[in-house]
């Protein structure tokens, strides 16, 4: 089956084009204050809006005020929502758009249990626990710790650059992959030539 890859933190129009150019799914804005990649809701309409057919437009939040993701939502042609901090399921599961939960990973973290707990979610994403930090860290969790078989859809994230993302793939034989820093400039100015490098990895 094929790879499908969402690169997230997307602060610039030509960067999300570049994104879809060399074949990004799914573009992923983040809607958290305290990320260096956050948009606001000018930054994402625009962003938006230029993104074409058959491409996902993911909108990302953190424990954020249902009215806030609303807003959002009422703003911005956003196709999935991702919710990346502690919201239950019922939170997840109460907007007019579907979700895919983000699930930070440490030793004791209860996967198959988390697939049950999201049944309603389109995907579970795994990402990297740092602890007082949401996500975005840029650092590799151990992929032994995901068990082979789960209920939902994986997304794999966390520290995925050119370098590691085809051993990942690989490895953990996921539905998607999930990529941020690894693309990156500096935080939240993508790296074209880099984008192209990493899609190529993942296509190979």
């Amino acid at each position: 089956m094929r790879i499908r890859v969402k690169v997230c933190g997307i602060t610039r129009i030509e960067d999300a084009l570049v994104a879809v150019e060399n074949g990004a799914d799914a573009i992923g804005l983040v809607f958290y204050a305290a990320s260096p990649r956050n948009v606001t809701m000018n930054q994402a309409q625009q962003i938006a809006n230029q993104i074409p057919a058959f491409v996902s437009v993911v909108g990302l939040f953190v424990n954020a005020e249902a009215g806030f993701i609303n807003d959002v939502i009422a703003n911005v042609k956003l196709d999935l929502l991702q919710f990346h901090g502690d919201e239950t399921p019922e939170e997840c599961a109460q907007y007019t758009l579907p979700f895919i939960k983000a699930i930070r990973v440490k030793a004791d973290t209860n996967l198959v249990q988390c697939s049950k707990d999201f049944s309603s979610a389109k995907a579970l994403l795994l990402d990297t626990y740092t602890e007082g930090v949401a996500g975005g860290t840029g650092h590799v969790f151990d992929w032994t710790l995901i068990p082979k078989q789960l209920a939902k859809p994986l997304i794999l994230a966390g520290g995925l650059t050119v370098d590691n993302v085809a051993q990942a793939i690989a490895q953990v034989g996921p539905y998607a992959v999930d990529v941020s820093g690894g693309v990156e400039l500096s935080k939240g100015i993508k790296d074209a030539a880099k984008i192209a490098a990493f899609m190529e990895q993942v296509y190979q």
